[in-house]
């Protein structure tokens, strides 16, 4: 652990909760702590399944279940089941609940702007631009990668989307029955093995790899969400990916790419990858590459 790294977080961490005022049993002068206030500025106008509301603030059952059974009480909100779903329960903003909420954005861009009031115009531009890049490492530090069964309904989501991306942005569009299989049952060990990013519940990014017996390891199914790039996650799949080939004792990992893709080529280029001699007949392959792993 880098004791100096944790300590400039905690020091940051208290400083934010200082000037943000979520100190107390009373958020923004409205009589309830900062997490239920939270809580019913997320379920927003249009409602929000129980489930979700947990997973996009990686939240424990008990406790909102708790923060919503007080919600409740207050008449903020209501908590009904789904009529296309029995399982699934979906939290809804009353007239009051809306009220309170619209109070509570007026009174949060208050508290915004008295962080920014006194500062000059210069300062303002170096907290906010600073506060952006915090914001983006801090969402890059919220995605969670592991291994996934890909007949499962994340991993066939990011495959569709894969798919989709790649027959928008190929010259000739992409159909996968002309490509080099990477079926789901050849991404399953001991043949394979798939990954899935997601951030707060929700994947974000795939990547797999097939194992062959005399060859190198394949990479395939690199895919990034457009609205989870930027966060250096293709960079943090790809890394993963080389450790689980290494670990299952592979020393080469090879894959091939379409010249459309070129972030992706850049991606493999300072990621340690050299362009070799096609090593099999992909039709839509204009560059292969391998990697020595260490």
């Amino acid at each position: 652990m880098d004791s100096a790294a944790v300590a400039r977080v905690r020091r940051f961490n208290r400083t934010v909760a200082e000037r943000s005022g979520t100190f107390g049993d009373s958020f923004l002068g409205r009589g309830r702590p900062y997490g239920e206030s939270r809580i019913l500025w997320e379920i927003g106008p249009d409602g929000c399944e129980v489930r979700e509301l947990r997973a996009r603030l990686d939240l424990d059952s008990g406790y909102v279940s708790r923060v919503l059974g007080s919600l409740q009480k207050e008449g903020l909100i209501k908590v009904k089941t789904s009529r296309q779903d029995g399982r699934v329960r979906l939290a809804e903003l009353t007239r009051a609940g809306r009220g309170e909420r619209a109070e509570i954005d007026r009174r949060s861009d208050d508290v915004a702007w008295r962080m920014v009031e006194p500062l000059s115009e210069s300062q303002r531009h170096e907290l906010l631009s600073a506060m952006h890049v915090v914001e983006r490492l801090l969402t890059a530090s919220l995605v969670a990668i592991g291994i996934e069964d890909p007949h499962s309904a994340d991993a066939r989501w990011c495959i569709d989307q894969y798919i989709s991306e790649l027959n928008e942005r190929f010259e000739a569009g992409w159909d996968p029955a002309r490509s080099i299989s990477a079926d789901a049952d050849e991404l399953m060990a001991p043949h394979g093995l798939m990954l899935v990013a997601r951030l707060r519940g929700r994947p974000v990014g795939c990547g797999a790899l097939k194992f062959h017996r005399d060859a190198p390891t394949e990479l395939k199914r690199m895919w990034v969400s457009r609205d989870a790039r930027g966060l250096g996650l293709g960079r943090r799949l790809l890394v993963e990916l080389e450790s689980h080939a290494r670990s299952s004792g592979a020393s080469v990992v090879r894959l091939e790419t379409n010249r459309a893709l070129q972030e992706a080529i850049q991606l493999y280029r300072t990621s340690g990858y050299h362009e070799v001699a096609a090593f099999n007949s992909e039709p839509y392959a204009h560059h292969w590459f391998e990697k020595e792993l260490a």
